[in-house]
C-alpha cells in the first residue's frame, strides 16, 4: 500500500497550534465557545460591538441558563439595556440552543478589571504616511549603481522604508 503524501510539507495551520490555548483561556472566563470572543463583531453587529465587549459568562447554581456580562461605558449603557433581548438571541444562535438566559451590562473602564482584558477586535486601519521626496531621492541615489532596473527599484524602496523608520 503506497504512503499517503501530505500537502502541508510538515507545516500545521496556526489555528490547530493555538486552538487549545485559546479554548483554555476563554473557558476560564466561562466562554465555552471562543467564537463569541473572536467573532464578536459578526455576532453582535458593528453598532453593538463598537460600544460593548463580552467580559464573562457566569453559570448560576441552578444550572438554568447562563448570564452574559457585557462591558460598556456609562453613556452607552441605556442603549445596550434596550437591546439585551436581541443580543441574547444572537448569542444563542451561535451556541445553537438557549445557553444564555440573561444579559447583564457592566459600566466600567476596561482597565478597571484586576486581570487584563484581551482585545479580540481587529486593529484599526491607519492612513499611510506621505513619502518624503528627499528620502526617496536619497534612497534612489544609493541604489543607482545597480544595473538591473527591477533590483534597483526594490533596493530604493527598501532604503526608503529604512530611512523612514529611522527618522520616526
Amino acid at each position: 500500500m503506497p504512503r499517503r503524501r501530505t500537502t502541508t510539507k510538515g507545516f500545521k495551520r496556526t489555528d490547530s497550534l493555538l486552538s487549545g490555548q485559546i479554548r483554555r483561556a476563554s473557558e476560564t472566563r466561562g466562554f465555552a465557545q471562543s467564537r463569541l470572543l473572536t467573532q464578536w463583531v459578526e455576532i453582535a453587529g458593528a453598532d453593538i460591538s463598537a460600544i460593548a465587549q463580552p467580559v464573562e459568562i457566569g453559570y448560576g447554581r441552578g444550572g438554568m441558563g447562563a448570564t452574559l456580562t457585557l462591558l460598556t461605558t456609562g453613556a452607552n449603557a441605556p442603549m445596550l439595556e434596550m437591546q439585551k433581548e436581541q443580543i441574547r438571541q444572537k448569542v444563542n444562535a451561535v451556541y445553537g440552543y438557549n445557553a444564555i438566559a440573561r444579559v447583564r451590562v457592566t459600566q466600567t473602564a476596561a482597565t478597571g478589571f484586576a486581570d487584563g482584558k484581551v482585545a479580540f477586535g481587529h486593529k484599526p486601519k491607519t492612513t499611510p504616511i506621505a513619502p518624503d521626496p528627499a528620502l526617496q531621492q536619497q534612497a534612489a541615489q544609493v541604489a543607482s549603481p545597480v544595473a538591473d532596473s527591477g533590483l534597483r527599484d526594490a533596493l530604493a524602496r527598501l532604503g526608503e522604508n529604512i530611512l523612514n523608520k529611522t527618522n520616526r
